[in-house]
């Protein structure tokens, strides 16, 4: 079957168009709110950790206090 070189070329476009037409867009949207990261837990272990080791090297310079 022999199809005209014009029948031909309007069948690929309206192919093209149709698969074009039926693919899915990406939007990308700002959040209203800010992101907030909450860093408190990490922050006071480091201090604990530090105040920890300050009383470890106090007790053993001082060993008579208990």
């Amino acid at each position: 079957m022999y199809m005209p070189k014009t029948l031909q070329s309007l069948t690929l476009c309206s192919l093209i168009l149709t698969v074009t037409a039926c693919a899915p867009t990406v939007q990308v949207a700002v959040p209203n709110e800010p992101i907030t990261i909450n860093l408190n837990v990490k922050i006071e272990h480091e201090i604990l950790i530090k105040v920890d080791k300050e009383i470890d090297s106090l007790l053993e310079e001082n060993s008579e206090l208990f």
